[in-house]
């Protein structure tokens, strides 16, 4: 027997309980005895079945696909992105400095506080 998930083993029981609930052949024989113990349940009946492993039922397991491209392209791909974003932090950190130079050459522009106030009343 297939090593099967929980999710798998519950799908499972799900759609043979189904059929069984619809009148299909039970594919074990049961006595009478046992069913009226189990009380007809046909979950109980599919779980005999799964467990004797003569269920006709299988899960399909995709694998996984294989990629045929190099990881060395995604690499350079990335640090292609990377010197970018450095350049455009160099150029930002540029046009803040000149901002700051600007400002230094026009001190007239602001008045200073000589009483060392910051026009907020106490």
């Amino acid at each position: 027997m297939e090593n099967f998930t929980k999710y798998e083993k519950a799908r499972i029981l799900g759609a043979r309980a189904l059929q069984i609930a619809m009148n299909a052949p039970l594919l074990v024989k049961i006595s009478n005895d046992d069913l009226e113990k189990i009380k007809y349940d046909a979950l109980k009946i599919a779980e005999i079945e799964f467990e004797s492993g003569i269920l006709p039922i299988s899960v399909k397991k995709p694998l996984p696909i294989k990629k045929e491209e190099r990881l060395k392209r995604i690499k350079d791909k990335k640090v292609d992105d990377a010197s970018v974003e450095h350049k455009e932090i160099a150029e930002e950190e540029e046009i803040a400095k000149e901002g700051e130079i600007m400002e230094l050459a026009n001190p007239d522009d602001e008045e200073e506080d000589v009483g060392g106030n910051s026009g907020e009343e106490e």
